[in-house]
């Protein structure tokens, strides 16, 4: 008992806590962090000055939006501040009009030992018909800073389902791929 109080441990219906992160789930020890338990969605309104000529969400507006809930997933995994490292990758497949309503979701789909890969997908919803489209895609990378600014170690990611690890590998693979050509060129 000394012990559990000394740690801060609470069980809760089969689930063990520690300093508010899961250790155990019905007996089964869980190491790392599940992307589900990172993820952010965000929803929008396309106004008025969020359009151009043609009644279109600006590009420039949906990256803020993509980066705000890419950096919202990411503090939400490494519960640290976060810096945009790099926009990996931006996908606009059909845009969304003034009257929309813009919904953004992303989760942590990768992590180093700094840094955390986010995925965000967007769709749009025609609030008049309830049509649903999928308008973009995204993939970001974040660091994880320390209160003097510096990069941090952040908690690894635990796949969970075959989808999350389907990005886990890919985005392992692509690592993989530019740590080899950056040693290639020394």
């Amino acid at each position: 008992m000394h012990f559990r109080r000394l740690l801060r441990v609470r069980r809760l219906k089969g689930t063990l806590l520690w300093k508010g992160r899961v250790l155990m789930v019905d007996g089964q020890l869980r190491v790392g962090i599940h992307p589900a338990d990172t993820e952010v969605n965000m929803t929008e309104l396309v106004l008025p000055n969020d359009t151009n000529l043609l009644g279109n969400l600006l590009g420039g507006r949906l990256l803020h939006w993509i980066d705000v809930v890419g950096a919202l997933a990411a503090t939400r995994h490494a519960r640290k501040t976060v810096a945009t490292a790099s926009i990996e990758s931006v996908d606009f497949r059909h845009p969304a009009r003034k009257g929309e309503m813009v919904m953004l979701n992303a989760r942590v789909i990768w992590t180093g030992r700094t840094s955390i890969k986010v995925r965000v997908q967007v769709t749009t919803e025609n609030m008049h018909t309830g049509a649903v489209i999928f308008t973009s895609k995204a993939l970001l990378t974040y660091v994880a800073m320390d209160e003097n600014g510096k990069p941090c170690p952040v908690p690894k990611i635990q796949p969970a389902t075959e989808v999350d690890a389907r990005y886990y590998n890919n985005a392992q693979a692509e690592y993989e791929k530019a740590k080899e050509a950056c040693r290639s060129r020394r």
